[in-house]
Protein backbone atom coordinates (compact mmCIF):
# COMPACT_ATOMS: atom_id res chain seq x y z
CA UNK A 1 0.00 0.00 0.00
CA UNK A 2 2.84 2.63 0.78
CA UNK A 3 4.08 1.92 -3.05
CA UNK A 4 0.47 2.58 -4.05
CA UNK A 5 0.64 5.80 -2.41
CA UNK A 6 3.79 6.89 -3.66
CA UNK A 7 2.62 5.96 -7.45
CA UNK A 8 -0.51 7.61 -6.83
CA UNK A 9 1.49 10.78 -5.52
CA UNK A 10 3.60 10.70 -8.83
CA UNK A 11 1.31 10.16 -11.44
CA UNK A 12 -1.29 12.63 -10.39
CA UNK A 13 0.53 15.67 -10.64
CA UNK A 14 1.73 14.26 -14.37
CA UNK A 15 -2.02 13.63 -15.43
CA UNK A 16 -3.08 16.74 -14.13
CA UNK A 17 -0.47 18.53 -16.17
CA UNK A 18 -1.33 16.56 -19.29
CA UNK A 19 -5.03 16.81 -19.46
CA UNK A 20 -5.06 21.04 -18.49
CA UNK A 21 -2.46 21.28 -21.41
CA UNK A 22 -5.00 19.09 -23.53
CA UNK A 23 -7.84 21.04 -22.88
CA UNK A 24 -5.47 24.64 -23.16
CA UNK A 25 -4.90 23.47 -26.36
CA UNK A 26 -8.18 22.15 -27.71
CA UNK A 27 -9.66 25.47 -26.91
CA UNK A 28 -6.26 27.37 -28.55
CA UNK A 29 -7.92 25.44 -31.79
CA UNK A 30 -10.78 26.69 -31.15
CA UNK A 31 -10.25 30.04 -30.86
CA UNK A 32 -8.05 29.79 -33.80
CA UNK A 33 -10.52 29.46 -36.06
CA UNK A 34 -12.96 32.10 -35.03
CA UNK A 35 -12.20 35.84 -34.38
CA UNK A 36 -12.29 35.16 -30.28
CA UNK A 37 -8.18 35.07 -30.80
CA UNK A 38 -8.40 38.77 -30.49
CA UNK A 39 -10.12 38.17 -27.37
CA UNK A 40 -7.45 35.84 -26.11
CA UNK A 41 -4.62 38.42 -26.86
CA UNK A 42 -6.54 41.81 -25.80
CA UNK A 43 -6.88 39.54 -22.09
CA UNK A 44 -3.29 38.55 -21.87
CA UNK A 45 -2.53 41.99 -22.75
CA UNK A 46 -4.43 43.01 -19.54
CA UNK A 47 -3.62 40.29 -17.69
CA UNK A 48 0.41 41.30 -18.35
CA UNK A 49 -0.84 44.76 -17.35
CA UNK A 50 -2.09 44.08 -14.15
CA UNK A 51 0.48 41.57 -12.65
CA UNK A 52 2.91 44.21 -14.08
CA UNK A 53 1.23 46.79 -12.24
CA UNK A 54 0.69 44.57 -9.04
CA UNK A 55 4.31 43.70 -8.84
CA UNK A 56 5.72 47.23 -9.28
CA UNK A 57 2.88 48.44 -6.89
CA UNK A 58 1.40 50.74 -9.32
CA UNK A 59 -1.15 51.99 -7.04
CA UNK A 60 -3.21 54.34 -9.85
CA UNK A 61 -3.64 52.07 -12.27
CA UNK A 62 -4.52 49.06 -10.34
CA UNK A 63 -7.33 51.72 -9.42
CA UNK A 64 -8.47 52.23 -12.42
CA UNK A 65 -8.34 48.62 -13.86
CA UNK A 66 -10.31 47.11 -10.39
CA UNK A 67 -12.62 49.83 -11.27
CA UNK A 68 -12.96 49.23 -14.78
CA UNK A 69 -13.28 45.94 -14.88
CA UNK A 70 -16.73 44.72 -14.54
CA UNK A 71 -17.42 46.96 -17.04
CA UNK A 72 -15.01 44.95 -18.95
CA UNK A 73 -15.97 41.81 -18.72
CA UNK A 74 -19.59 42.91 -19.35
CA UNK A 75 -18.14 45.08 -22.35
CA UNK A 76 -16.63 42.20 -23.72
CA UNK A 77 -19.33 39.61 -23.50
CA UNK A 78 -21.74 42.39 -25.60
CA UNK A 79 -18.79 43.06 -28.09
CA UNK A 80 -17.93 39.28 -28.47
CA UNK A 81 -20.96 38.05 -28.34
CA UNK A 82 -20.98 36.33 -31.53
CA UNK A 83 -17.40 34.79 -31.10
CA UNK A 84 -18.06 34.03 -27.79
CA UNK A 85 -20.75 31.53 -29.12
CA UNK A 86 -19.03 29.56 -31.97
CA UNK A 87 -16.55 28.75 -29.41
CA UNK A 88 -19.31 27.03 -27.05
CA UNK A 89 -20.67 25.72 -29.76
CA UNK A 90 -17.41 24.01 -30.83
CA UNK A 91 -16.65 23.45 -27.42
CA UNK A 92 -20.06 21.39 -27.05
CA UNK A 93 -19.66 19.49 -30.30
CA UNK A 94 -17.96 15.68 -30.26
CA UNK A 95 -15.39 16.48 -32.37
CA UNK A 96 -13.42 18.31 -29.05
CA UNK A 97 -12.30 14.69 -28.26
CA UNK A 98 -11.85 13.87 -32.13
CA UNK A 99 -15.15 11.70 -31.94
CA UNK A 100 -16.65 11.43 -35.07
CA UNK A 101 -18.73 9.03 -37.85
CA UNK A 102 -17.77 7.53 -40.63
CA UNK A 103 -19.96 7.95 -43.78
CA UNK A 104 -20.25 5.63 -46.70
CA UNK A 105 -17.61 6.82 -49.77
CA UNK A 106 -21.09 6.88 -52.07
CA UNK A 107 -21.72 10.59 -50.67
CA UNK A 108 -18.47 11.97 -51.77
CA UNK A 109 -18.15 10.26 -54.98
CA UNK A 110 -21.61 11.35 -56.04
CA UNK A 111 -21.17 15.09 -55.41
CA UNK A 112 -17.96 15.51 -56.69
CA UNK A 113 -19.02 14.14 -59.91
CA UNK A 114 -21.54 17.00 -59.89
CA UNK A 115 -19.11 19.53 -58.99
CA UNK A 116 -17.12 18.09 -61.56
CA UNK A 117 -19.84 18.51 -64.45
CA UNK A 118 -21.28 21.97 -63.24
CA UNK A 119 -17.58 23.00 -63.25
CA UNK A 120 -17.29 22.42 -66.38
CA UNK A 121 -20.37 24.10 -67.63
CA UNK A 122 -19.69 26.54 -65.14
CA UNK A 123 -22.93 26.35 -62.87
CA UNK A 124 -22.60 27.77 -59.62
CA UNK A 125 -23.23 25.20 -56.66
CA UNK A 126 -23.41 25.45 -52.73
CA UNK A 127 -23.28 22.11 -51.19
CA UNK A 128 -23.54 21.77 -46.96
CA UNK A 129 -22.25 18.68 -45.51
CA UNK A 130 -23.42 18.72 -42.18
CA UNK A 131 -21.03 16.89 -39.16
CA UNK A 132 -21.59 17.28 -35.33
CA UNK A 133 -23.86 20.67 -35.48
CA UNK A 134 -27.03 20.29 -36.78
CA UNK A 135 -28.39 22.78 -39.65
CA UNK A 136 -31.53 23.20 -38.98
CA UNK A 137 -32.04 26.95 -39.16
CA UNK A 138 -30.55 27.03 -42.51
CA UNK A 139 -32.96 23.85 -43.70
CA UNK A 140 -35.57 26.04 -42.46
CA UNK A 141 -34.99 28.38 -44.62
CA UNK A 142 -35.01 26.18 -48.29
CA UNK A 143 -37.26 23.89 -49.07
CA UNK A 144 -37.46 19.87 -47.73
CA UNK A 145 -36.58 17.36 -49.98
CA UNK A 146 -35.26 14.35 -47.83
CA UNK A 147 -34.29 12.50 -51.22
CA UNK A 148 -31.39 10.25 -51.93
CA UNK A 149 -28.05 11.29 -52.61
CA UNK A 150 -27.11 11.59 -56.60
CA UNK A 151 -25.56 13.04 -58.35
CA UNK A 152 -27.89 13.83 -61.45
CA UNK A 153 -30.62 15.14 -57.89
CA UNK A 154 -27.60 17.73 -57.66
CA UNK A 155 -26.29 18.81 -61.25
CA UNK A 156 -30.34 18.92 -61.40
CA UNK A 157 -30.51 21.37 -58.98
CA UNK A 158 -27.97 23.58 -60.06
CA UNK A 159 -27.67 22.97 -63.55
CA UNK A 160 -30.81 24.35 -64.58
CA UNK A 161 -32.39 28.39 -63.74
CA UNK A 162 -34.95 26.23 -61.18
CA UNK A 163 -36.50 28.20 -58.03
CA UNK A 164 -33.95 26.59 -56.10
CA UNK A 165 -30.69 26.56 -57.93
CA UNK A 166 -29.43 30.26 -55.98
CA UNK A 167 -29.65 28.56 -52.63
CA UNK A 168 -27.54 25.86 -51.26
CA UNK A 169 -28.02 22.33 -51.00
CA UNK A 170 -27.60 20.25 -47.35
CA UNK A 171 -26.64 17.22 -47.15
CA UNK A 172 -27.09 14.99 -43.94
CA UNK A 173 -26.87 11.20 -43.17
CA UNK A 174 -26.24 10.40 -47.19
CA UNK A 175 -29.71 11.90 -47.55
CA UNK A 176 -30.38 15.48 -49.50
CA UNK A 177 -32.80 17.26 -46.81
CA UNK A 178 -33.24 20.25 -48.45
CA UNK A 179 -32.20 22.59 -51.07
CA UNK A 180 -32.50 26.28 -52.32
CA UNK A 181 -31.71 27.21 -48.46
CA UNK A 182 -29.94 30.38 -47.28
CA UNK A 183 -26.74 30.83 -44.96
CA UNK A 184 -25.23 33.48 -43.27
CA UNK A 185 -23.02 35.71 -45.31
CA UNK A 186 -19.26 36.24 -43.01
CA UNK A 187 -18.41 39.27 -41.24
CA UNK A 188 -14.40 38.77 -42.08
CA UNK A 189 -13.19 41.95 -43.97
CA UNK A 190 -10.28 41.09 -45.28
CA UNK A 191 -12.50 38.45 -47.81
CA UNK A 192 -11.38 39.09 -51.42
CA UNK A 193 -13.47 41.11 -53.22
CA UNK A 194 -13.39 38.58 -56.69
CA UNK A 195 -15.33 36.43 -54.41
CA UNK A 196 -19.07 36.33 -54.70
CA UNK A 197 -22.12 35.56 -52.34
CA UNK A 198 -21.90 31.93 -53.03
CA UNK A 199 -18.18 31.95 -51.35
CA UNK A 200 -18.97 34.77 -48.56
CA UNK A 201 -22.20 32.55 -47.54
CA UNK A 202 -20.19 29.51 -47.22
CA UNK A 203 -17.26 31.32 -45.31
CA UNK A 204 -20.40 32.80 -43.18
CA UNK A 205 -21.94 29.03 -42.34
CA UNK A 206 -18.35 27.38 -41.75
CA UNK A 207 -17.57 30.19 -39.30
CA UNK A 208 -20.57 29.06 -37.10
CA UNK A 209 -20.63 26.10 -37.45
CA UNK A 210 -18.20 22.55 -37.93
CA UNK A 211 -19.76 22.24 -41.43
CA UNK A 212 -18.04 21.39 -44.52
CA UNK A 213 -19.30 23.35 -47.37
CA UNK A 214 -18.39 22.60 -51.70
CA UNK A 215 -18.58 25.53 -53.67
CA UNK A 216 -18.50 25.78 -57.75
CA UNK A 217 -17.84 29.11 -58.84
CA UNK A 218 -20.19 30.14 -61.63
CA UNK A 219 -17.87 32.39 -63.32
CA UNK A 220 -14.87 30.69 -63.12
CA UNK A 221 -15.93 27.03 -62.72
CA UNK A 222 -13.34 26.64 -59.82
CA UNK A 223 -14.51 24.25 -57.32
CA UNK A 224 -13.70 25.06 -53.63
CA UNK A 225 -14.17 23.95 -49.91
CA UNK A 226 -14.85 26.28 -47.13
CA UNK A 227 -14.07 24.88 -43.44
CA UNK A 228 -13.25 25.61 -40.18
CA UNK A 229 -13.73 29.28 -40.65
CA UNK A 230 -11.27 29.37 -43.78
CA UNK A 231 -11.63 29.22 -47.30
CA UNK A 232 -9.87 26.73 -49.65
CA UNK A 233 -10.27 28.19 -53.21
CA UNK A 234 -9.23 26.97 -56.82
CA UNK A 235 -9.38 23.11 -55.73
CA UNK A 236 -8.66 19.81 -58.06
CA UNK A 237 -11.04 17.61 -58.06
CA UNK A 238 -8.41 14.70 -56.84
CA UNK A 239 -7.33 17.53 -53.74
CA UNK A 240 -11.56 18.25 -53.71
CA UNK A 241 -12.31 14.17 -53.21
CA UNK A 242 -9.20 13.59 -50.87
CA UNK A 243 -9.90 16.94 -48.23
CA UNK A 244 -13.85 15.76 -48.11
CA UNK A 245 -12.62 11.92 -47.06
CA UNK A 246 -10.26 13.50 -44.78
CA UNK A 247 -13.15 16.22 -43.00
CA UNK A 248 -15.78 13.36 -42.93
CA UNK A 249 -13.58 10.38 -41.85
CA UNK A 250 -14.59 8.12 -44.83
CA UNK A 251 -11.92 5.88 -45.35
CA UNK A 252 -9.56 6.08 -48.28
CA UNK A 253 -10.29 2.31 -49.67
CA UNK A 254 -13.38 0.82 -49.33
CA UNK A 255 -14.59 -2.44 -51.08
CA UNK A 256 -17.91 -1.94 -51.26
CA UNK A 257 -17.69 1.69 -52.65
CA UNK A 258 -19.35 2.34 -55.34
CA UNK A 259 -18.11 4.47 -59.16
CA UNK A 260 -20.72 6.88 -59.44
CA UNK A 261 -20.31 8.65 -63.44
CA UNK A 262 -22.52 10.88 -65.22
CA UNK A 263 -21.88 12.50 -68.60
CA UNK A 264 -20.89 16.02 -69.81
Amino acid sequence: MPELTVILGITRPVVDILLLAFLIYKVYQILVQTRAIQLLRGAMVLVFVYALSFFLQLQTVLWIMNLLAPSLVIGIAIIFQPELRKVFTRIGQGSLFGLATTRRPLQIESVISAAEVLSYRKRGALVVFSRTVGQKAVIETGTRLDAELSSQLIVTVFGHDTPLHDGALVISDDRVVAAGCFLPLSEQLDIRRSFGTRHRAALGLVEETDAVVLIVSEESGAISLAYDANLFYGLSVDEARRRLKDLLNIPDDDPDEEAVSIEN
